[in-house]
């Protein structure tokens, strides 16, 4: 990790293309300015981490469906119905 001092007005660079701006402080909260492509992602972590476990939810429940599906074939073929 890098961890760097910044006042008010100074920016950081990340890359060619993405830059982060000090744009106020005070003593409890930092406003920053993040300057990236379009095409470059940027969450706060927290609404980051809700969708990694919506996706996770939505990646166990398209699982479920699919073993569903494929016990509903089993059945099918068992009792002779398979087309």
């Amino acid at each position: 990790m890098l961890i760097l001092t910044r006042k008010s007005g100074e920016s950081i660079r990340i890359g060619n293309n993405i830059v982060i701006s000090i744009l106020e402080s005070s003593s409890r909260y930092l406003k920053i300015g993040i300057d990236a492509p379009k095409n470059v992602a940027v969450y706060r972590n927290e609404i980051y981490e809700k969708i990694q476990a919506q996706n996770r939810a939505a990646t166990a429940s398209t699982a479920q469906l699919g073993n569903v599906l494929q016990s509903l074939k089993n059945v099918k073929k068992y009792n002779g119905l398979e087309e």
